[in-house]
């Protein structure tokens, strides 16, 4: 009987909403994805595009749903608004994670460049809809951010649900956004009818648990000569798709979709992800567990009874560590990555609004703050009384931390610095997103040894991994999938491997007695390199299995316990001894940026979605 009631109830629910689409005057409006500007050829075949639109005065508007650079970075972007400000119709734009994984400023520049990360428009009687996608600075799956959802509930709240939606939002609606779910069942209580997407350079038509779904082709030439686009019609009940070539002034028909409201007869469930995992160890517990209305893009530090965080929503704040109660919020103007730095009552923080920040670690009063160049993503380290910390602007710093004066800097930095950097040995030590890795003197920021990777795309830079270091040696993993390890005196490469079957990435961490370095694989797997050997010695592979895993977290090791991050929410606990699972606890499908222990049997780990929990065992 409850099923019959379902569908009912979804029947008439349907058959009243279906009258407001079908009312509608057909209009049309061009789809323009991934033009990726900074890559070959891709300026020219935006200009093209925005000239041949200009060209249609039946157009109505112009979607762009993202991947609009190759890499977010600030001058592409100025490239890319240059380009489509000659646009002689409304354009409504959203990021793609090509805009936000590898952005120097954290992202703000997009939002600086556009006004905004999300759009809302009406017209034609459909409400048009636009999110972020992500991902924000860490890799990992997409995740339609935190501040994006509590936007998505406030501009629904204020929808009549029988106004047709059409969705928008870089990546595919399914589990290539670890969130996919979030936006998706918002929508579902309204009358959803279509959901657009680039990402996959294709054009291509899905099904988004029985909304359809459409990608469109990327706006480059790839091996053609002409780049290319679509155009959308909206009418008569359907919406038709019309691959668009400028130049030649072709367009070819290639998919007709019914437009109704589709999530109003759905009577069955979709996967979700499970939490069920947690049931399997009742000695672990969440003592609390904090929720921010951001995401949460950076690690946490300790001081005294307070856990100290951060979030995108540029605020750096205190948890009670006993309970998750908020002690104070000191705010920023831009979005925060990077991982507050405690030293004595002292907590450095950098901003993505160009300032460098010292606070009173008891009070979040500010002590002094440093301007820079240009946004800060990169995390401090405080070693001796001084401050010492990448920007975007090319320069590394040491900054006195009592006084906020430069001590040095090093102005010759290529790209820009995300890390964590590694004091070792009387030198600090950080990589960049211009493919090389550094080592400064401490003192006075000389040059000691700079070492580049070689590789033509600096999205293989050693830019994201925290380095390490151990018996005079200095270890980092990247992207191209090889580990490095030089002497930490001279920068000689003493080995440099990538194995078959051991997929490295970003993520490697420390045991407490210095013996190993563990590296996490883009397959789930841990392994145990020795720091002693001459050349990659592997000691062990972990009989754990934790799959598909990007996560540049590092693994980091307490007493005999290695806690590992992973980019689905999961924590894994792994015995140091013989490597076995002692246990697994799942909070979020998110990203968990970082572990840190907090006493005696409990930890602490915050998420991509703005979760920070402390958990006991």
């Amino acid at each position: 009987m409850k099923f019959y009631l379902m569908l009912l109830a979804g029947s008439i629910l349907l058959a009243t909403m279906a009258p407001v689409a079908d009312a509608q005057t057909a209009f049309k409006f061009a789809e323009v994805s991934d033009t990726h500007v900074g890559s070959d050829h891709a300026l020219e075949d935006l200009q093209r595009t925005v000239a041949d639109i200009n060209s249609q005065p039946d157009l109505a508007f112009v979607i762009i749903s993202g991947d609009i650079t190759e890499f977010g970075a600030d001058a592409e972007l100025q490239q890319a608004k240059a380009v489509l400000d000659g646009l002689q119709k409304p354009w409504y734009i959203i990021p793609g994670n090509h805009d936000t994984k590898w952005s120097e400023s954290g992202g703000n520049t997009f939002r600086k460049v556009f006004g905004s990360e999300t759009f809302s428009f009406s017209y034609g009687g459909y409400r048009f809809l636009g999110t972020n996608c992500g991902p924000n600075m860490r890799m990992g799956p997409g995740q339609v951010p935190r501040e994006n959802i509590v936007w998505l509930d406030k501009t629904l709240k204020g929808i009549d649900k029988r106004t047709p939606l059409i969705y928008i939002n870089h990546y595919p609606q399914n589990a290539d956004l670890n969130n996919w779910y979030e936006a998706i069942d918002r929508l579902k209580q309204h009358n959803i009818q279509l959901i657009l997407c680039g990402h996959g350079h294709a054009n291509r038509v899905f099904d988004f648990e029985e909304i359809p779904g459409v990608m469109c082709r990327s706006n480059l030439r790839a091996k053609d000569s002409i780049g290319g686009y679509n155009i959308v019609t909206i009418g008569s009940g359907k919406a038709q798709f019309e691959e668009r070539t400028p130049l030649v002034e072709k367009n070819r028909a290639w998919a007709n979709i019914p437009m109704a409201g589709h999530s109003a007869g759905v009577t069955h469930a979709f996967p979700r992800p499970s939490f069920a995992m947690n049931d399997s160890f009742p000695a672990v517990k969440a003592a609390w567990v904090y929720q921010d209305n951001s995401d949460i893009g950076s690690g946490m530090a300790l001081y005294q009874d307070q856990v100290i965080s951060t979030n995108t929503a540029g605020e750096v704040y205190a948890l009670r560590l006993k309970d998750g109660k908020k002690q104070w919020t000191f705010v920023t103007k831009g979005k925060i990555y990077a991982t507050p730095a405690v030293s004595g009552d002292r907590v450095v923080v950098g901003s993505s609004d160009r300032f460098i920040y010292c606070l009173n670690a008891a009070t979040g009063k500010p002590v002094w703050r440093f301007e820079t160049g240009k946004p800060v993503v990169a995390s401090a380290q405080i070693v001796d009384g001084v401050a010492y910390t990448g920007a975007s602007d090319g320069h590394f710093r040491a900054i006195d931390l009592s006084t906020g004066k430069l001590l040095w800097e090093f102005t010759g930095v290529n790209g820009f610095v995300e890390d964590k950097p590694l004091f070792y040995g009387g030198n600090i030590y950080f990589g960049s997103w211009g493919n090389d890795f550094y080592a400064l003197d401490t003192h006075t920021g000389a040059l000691k040894w700079k070492w580049n990777n070689g590789a033509a795309n600096r999205m293989f830079s050693p830019a994201a991994c925290w380095p390490v270091g151990a018996d005079n040696k200095i270890f980092i993993v990247a992207p191209d999938r090889y580990m490095t390890a030089f002497n930490a005196t001279t920068g000689a490469v003493i080995w440099r491997k990538s194995l078959p079957g051991v997929r490295m990435r970003e993520s490697l961490g420390l045991s407490a007695d210095s013996s190993e370095v563990f590296i996490k694989t883009m397959d789930g797997q841990l392994y145990g390199v020795a720091t002693n050997a001459d050349t990659m010695q592997l000691l062990w592979r972990s009989p754990v299995e934790m799959g598909y895993e990007l996560d540049p977290a590092a693994p980091v090791a307490w007493g005999e316990v290695i806690y590992i991050p992973t980019h689905s929410g999961v924590i894994y606990t792994i015995n140091r001894g013989d490597h076995s699972l002692l246990w697994k606890y799942k909070i979020s499908n998110c990203l968990v940026n970082q572990v840190l222990a907090a006493g005696d049997k409990q930890m602490l780990f915050s998420t991509m979605d703005g979760k920070l929990a402390l958990l006991r065992y």
